[in-house]
C-alpha cells in the first residue's frame, strides 16, 4: 500500500466491506463527521431527510387540530378498567426527555447514528399521522391529559387527546433504544420504554393496544431506515 493511501483511510481495522463496495453499519458508525461528510451519500441524505422533518414539524400543529375536531369510537379496555387513573406526567416527560438527551449526546460522535435516527423517526411520524388519520378513535375514560411543555409546542394546542393509535410516546423512547448502541445506554432506554408504557396506561392516556402497537411498528421502519442508510463507499476510502 502506497504511503498517499495510507493518509485516506479512515476506516477502522474491525470494520467490514459489504457487498457492491456498500459500508457497512459498523463501519459507518467508526467515521468521524469529516469522513461522513465527504460522502456525497452520506449528505444528501442527511439533507433530505432534515427537509423532511422540518416538514413534518411544520405540519404537525394543523394536523393535530384537525384530528382534535373529530368524534370517534371510544374502545373497551379491560386493562384500563383495572388501572384507576392517576396523573403521572411528570414521570412520563422525564423519561421522555432524559432518553431523548442521552442519543442527542451519543449522536454528536456518530453521524451514522444521526442518519438512522433522522430517518427512523421521519418514517415512524409519517405512518403514525397515516394510522391516526384513518382510525378515529375518542380518547378512554378516565383520562387525565399529559401536561409536557416541549411537545405541546408541536400540538398547536394546550392538550391533544385523539392522537391514539398508535403511542407517539412509547415510539419514541422505544425508537431511541433501537438507535443507541451502548450496553447500558440501551438498558436505561428499554427500562425507560416500558416504565413509560405502564405509566401512559395509569393516567389513561392511551388504550392499550395504542401502547403494544407502538414498538412493533417503530421496529419495521427502524429496519428500513437502517437499509435505506447504508453509504456507498467513496472512492477516497478505497485501498
Amino acid at each position: 500500500m502506497q504511503p498517499e493511501k495510507l493518509k485516506s483511510v479512515k476506516i477502522s481495522e474491525s470494520s467490514t466491506t459489504g457487498k457492491n463496495g456498500s459500508v457497512t453499519r459498523s463501519e459507518a458508525s467508526g467515521l468521524g463527521w469529516s469522513e461522513a461528510w465527504k460522502n456525497p451519500v452520506f449528505r444528501w441524505k442527511l439533507l433530505t431527510g432534515m427537509i423532511l422533518f422540518i416538514a413534518i414539524l411544520s405540519a404537525l400543529p394543523f394536523f393535530f387540530l384537525a384530528i382534535e375536531a373529530r368524534n370517534g369510537r371510544v374502545l373497551t379496555d379491560f386493562v384500563l378498567e383495572l388501572i384507576p387513573p392517576r396523573n403521572t406526567s411528570v414521570a412520563v416527560f422525564f423519561l421522555i426527555w432524559s432518553s431523548c438527551l442521552l442519543l442527542i449526546i451519543r449522536i454528536f460522535r456518530d453521524p451514522h447514528m444521526l442518519l438512522v435516527t433522522l430517518w427512523s423517526y421521519n418514517g415512524v411520524t409519517l405512518l403514525r399521522m397515516a394510522c391516526i388519520g384513518l382510525i378515529s378513535l375518542n380518547p378512554p375514560v378516565g383520562l387525565i391529559p399529559l401536561a409536557d411543555p416541549i411537545t405541546n409546542l408541536f400540538y398547536g394546542a394546550h392538550y391533544i387527546t385523539h392522537d391514539l393509535f398508535f403511542s407517539g410516546h412509547t415510539t419514541t423512547v422505544f425508537l431511541v433504544f433501537l438507535c443507541l448502541k451502548k450496553k447500558s445506554d440501551r438498558v436505561y432506554a428499554l427500562f425507560a420504554t416500558i416504565l413509560l408504557a405502564i405509566l401512559l396506561l395509569v393516567q389513561h392516556v392511551h388504550y392499550t393496544i395504542d401502547v403494544l402497537a407502538a414498538p412493533l411498528f417503530t421496529y419495521i421502519v427502524y429496519r428500513f431506515a437502517v437499509i435505506f442508510s447504508k453509504m456507498e463507499k467513496p472512492d477516497s476510502l478505497t485501498v
